[in-house]
């Protein structure tokens, strides 16, 4: 009994070994090569698995750049300072980039948007898209004050206030989750230089918009027309800045009748609604 109790574990003994040795051939035979500067990248980078920079998380971002396949200031959230650092890593020049921060481009507050109904119910926005009427609020392009751009925020940098979503740029990384997150899309990602940005998204015509919101743009065309730098054009009913050419001069601003050009920091000044009606 003693001698088959020997043989068991010399058996076992010898297929541990003989599976041992399989294993280490096998994981040596299909290793997969890895950059290493990956890992360095890798601890340069913030780690918070944001997403904003395109590639599933920190570790995605780090092969990449490791790589070659994309720059040293890929992350959004590290900014310059990781960027410089990465490019150290890397042994090139990191070029400069202007930060960006996420704007939401609705005024809809709880006094100037109007609602079609009282909502009870789950708040989420992209379940408006299940619910009468795409949500309480009579504008179908407005933010619906729901937040899912505050739940995807890892950054607490956004917050609804007053029925709709607020970005505090101090705090904003501009990763674009909020962005992304919008299933209205009307949170814009600008460069954190900007000064001005118009507080709409209503694609409709005028009256259509006056209907729903005391200070939607109206499509007037005012701003277009008086803008010395040809930054803001009227496109399918809403004005829209193109910052790159944007002076900050300010004349989008003073000739809006709605004032929904707002200088970024302000508090968005009244409508001036006879004005408003004589332009619609």
């Amino acid at each position: 009994m003693a001698f088959g109790i020997i043989m068991s574990i010399v058996l076992v003994g010898a297929t541990g070994c003989i599976l041992g040795f399989f294993l280490s051939f096998m994981s040596e035979k299909f290793k997969v090569e890895t950059n290493p500067k990956e890992e360095e990248v890798l601890a340069a980078l913030p780690g918070n698995n944001c997403g904003g920079c395109g590639f599933p998380g920190c570790s995605g971002c780090a092969k990449a750049i490791a790589n070659g396949e994309a720059p040293v200031d890929q992350c959004p959230v590290g900014g310059a300072p990781v960027a410089a650092e990465i490019a150290k890593i890397m042994g090139v020049e990191a070029e400069a980039k202007e930060p960006e921060v996420a704007f939401v481009r609705c005024n809809g507050t709880c006094e100037n948007a109007k609602n079609k109904y009282e909502y009870s119910g789950v708040n989420s926005c992209s379940a408006m898209a299940l619910v009468p009427g795409g949500g309480p609020k009579s504008c179908s392009f407005g933010c619906m004050g729901f937040g899912d751009c505050v739940e995807a925020c890892q950054f607490d940098a956004i917050h609804i206030v007053d029925g709709i979503s607020l970005v505090d740029p101090d705090a904003c990384k501009g990763c674009g989750a909020c962005a992304k997150a919008c299933p209205r899309n009307i949170i814009e990602m600008i460069p954190k230089s900007s000064t001005e940005m118009v507080l709409c998204r209503n694609k409709n015509k005028g009256k259509a918009v006056m209907d729903v919101c005391s200070v939607g743009c109206i499509a007037c065309g005012l701003c277009e027309k008086n803008c010395p730098s040809d930054a803001i054009h009227v496109v399918d009913n809403i004005a829209h800045i193109d910052q790159s050419k944007c002076t900050g001069c300010g004349t989008c601003v003073t000739k809006c009748p709605r004032k929904i050009i707002h200088i970024i920091g302000d508090a968005p000044a009244p409508a001036d609604d006879k004005a408003a009606n004589a332009t619609a």
